[in-house]
């Protein structure tokens, strides 16, 4: 039979970006569907991944021009920058990327079409464009890639005004005094830091008893002395009652109970409440029944090690697969299904995939925590290097930070990374390489590593750790004639 096109992609985020580009480059007709009208790259690129790292980069320049040259009138940042400036430094990185993607698409003969997709069967897929328009394609594969999108608030709503959610807040006009964030996870504690770079009075309630509880301990105890230093407000296990505006006080309100005393109702005054909780995926109407596609309890689609559905000739990649839901892993697992989609050899995915919080300050980590391999019964040493101690972090004036290794004792094989500090998200990728071809901490000894750099971290934990391992009196396994 023949085919209009050799795939059929819904969604055009990571996954659905690497897919076709890998496809193209088997030489395949691919077709792109995107329901957005005006932008390519999903949430990747417009609301998610891009702009909010982009708003973080803002504000990081503007706490570290703070921090080093001061104010002599002692004025907040929110009062010397403007809030018009942040979006436009956002909105010019949005246009270049998105510009990229478009232009990617176009060198590689990749075609799009606009509109809602909807799988008919495994081999057809329809798409219904804003004007009510239908048109039908056929095709030998399909990749759903089609992301997902913030949960819905159970006690309040969300008006975008003086309750945002993750895209509003990227439109303020204006920098807020006082921010109230409601959510647990990764970007509550990214907004929640980057909003106090400029100044900004931040609450934070979670409706967890520990935040980012998948942190090693010790990387985690410093996590809470940033939080502290950053004046941030931390209420756990908060159940909101309600949220709204007090127009007498000019000011929203947000009444809560939290585990400090479930008693006590606490009622905290901001300008605006953000509200970044749970996503759902975007696997709804699009057909994935009718196809024969099978979803998890909370919607995910089940795939197998290919990112194959139950469905022949039917892929899915990305957050609608749920787990890790990291626009980094995304980009692997498309790319993987396009090579099984044609039979071409690929390398499996690695397990251990490395995780970033673009937090001021960064986070990072990949492998076993120190708990994880007390856990395990692994007799096991960790090194550390505290930024305090690196030449380059004296020279961009930042303090605080930490470089944990964590490897056997009896033969110094590396088991996991964990950063907090300065550039953290590309520190772990040389952790990442010598864990992939199971290697042992000597590789920082016996290698020169740039300086100044922040890669020296490495060095000062390789030393510190093998330090330990000879003053408990261990001997480890060939370590001086280990070539």
């Amino acid at each position: 039979m023949k085919f209009d096109y050799d795939v059929i992609i819904l969604g055009s985020g990571p996954a659905g970006f690497s897919c076709a580009m890998q496809s193209s480059k088997f030489d395949k007709k691919v077709l792109m569907v995107e329901a957005n009208p005006d932008h390519l790259g999903g949430a990747w690129i417009n609301t998610g991944t891009v702009p909010s790292k982009s708003l973080r980069e803002a504000s990081q320049l503007i706490q570290k021009f703070h921090t080093q040259f001061g104010d002599e009138r002692g004025r907040k940042p929110y009062e010397k920058f403007r809030m018009e400036d942040i979006l436009q430094y956002k909105k010019s990185i949005l246009d270049i990327k998105n510009r990229k993607v478009k232009d990617d698409l176009i060198k590689n003969d990749i075609e799009t079409a606009r509109g809602w997709g909807k799988v008919i069967d495994k081999n057809t897929v329809e798409v219904s464009n804003q004007f009510g328009n239908k048109v039908t394609y056929t095709t030998k594969f399909i990749l759903i890639s089609t992301g997902s999108r913030p949960n819905n608030p159970e006690n309040f709503e969300i008006d975008h005004n003086l309750v945002l959610d993750y895209e509003s807040v990227l439109n303020l006009t204006h920098i807020p005094r006082r921010l109230v964030i409601v959510g647990s996870g990764i970007i509550a504690f990214e907004y929640a830091t980057i909003f106090a770079a400029l100044g900004t009075r931040i609450s934070i309630l979670s409706d967890q008893g520990r935040i980012l509880p998948f942190l090693d301990d010790e990387i985690h105890d410093h996590l809470k002395k940033a939080i502290k230093k950053k004046n941030i407000q931390l209420f756990k296990n908060c159940e909101i009652k309600r949220v709204e505006e007090n127009k007498l006080r000019t000011c929203t309100e947000i009444a809560f109970s939290s585990s400090d005393d479930k008693n006590r109702m606490q009622v905290l005054e901001t300008e605006h409440v953000l509200y970044v909780g749970g996503k759902v995926p975007n696997t709804d109407n699009i057909g994935l029944s009718e196809a024969g596609v099978k979803t998890d309890k909370q919607g995910y689609i089940e795939v197998n090690s290919n990112f194959k559905s139950s469905s022949d000739n039917i892929y899915a990649a990305g957050d609608v697969i749920g787990y890790p839901s990291l626009a980094s892993a995304s980009f692997v697992q498309g790319r993987l299904a396009a090579a099984d989609m044609f039979g071409i050899p690929s390398d499996d995915f690695s397990s251990s995939i490395p995780f970033g919080i673009y937090s001021i300050p960064e986070i990072s980590g990949i492998g076993l925590t120190e708990q994880d391999a007390q856990k395990q019964g692994i007799d096991y040493t960790v090194g550390r290097a505290y930024y305090e101690n690196i030449t380059q972090a004296d020279i961009s004036h930042i303090k605080d930070g930490l470089l944990k290794l964590v490897f056997r004792t009896d033969d110094l094989k590396l088991l996991g990374v964990h950063v907090i500090g300065e550039n953290a998200p590309d520190l772990i990728h040389l952790g990442q390489s010598v864990m992939y071809f199971d290697g042992d901490i000597r590789y920082f000894i016996r290698n020169v590593l740039n300086y100044p750099s922040f890669g020296e971290a490495y060095r000062i934990a390789a030393f510190n750790g093998v330090n330990r391992v000879y003053k408990a009196g261990v001997k480890y396994k060939s370590i001086l004639d280990k070539k």
